[in-house]
């Protein structure tokens, strides 16, 4: 047995909570914790993700590599839920960058701070 276990994600950002606002509504979570600098939410089973104020923050760039991307987060969603998942997140301020055209099966979007993460259909 290891002695390090799994943590958080935490995502650089310029406004912590705006961005934990963001994820909590798109993932049904909540926040659980905050202090201006460093932001929590957490969902089923313990999982969490966290967002940290980072001063002169610039955001990845998709697709190119000017400013990589560092990270993305997938997300699983039900086939059938796929268009009714990406309604939810757009209207929380999320940007579709790569749509799947019937040939993949995910999407990317840009979160609101710039951060790409996919919509995986299963």
């Amino acid at each position: 047995m290891s002695l390090i276990t799994f943590g958080v994600v935490a995502l650089d950002c310029p406004d912590p909570r705006a961005l934990a606002d963001f994820y909590a509504g798109a993932l049904g979570w909540q926040v659980t914790e905050e202090d201006g600098e460093w932001v929590e939410v957490a969902g089923p089973d313990g999982r969490v993700l966290a967002f940290q104020r980072v001063a002169d923050y610039r955001p990845p760039q998709w697709p190119g590599q000017d400013v990589p991307q560092q990270l993305h987060l997938d997300f699983d969603v039900p086939k059938a839920q796929i268009d009714e998942a990406e309604r939810q997140i757009i209207a929380l301020g999320a940007k579709l960058v790569q749509h799947d055209d019937g040939k993949r099966d995910w999407r990317v979007y840009l979160d609101p701070a710039g951060h790409p993460f996919c919509l995986c259909m299963r």
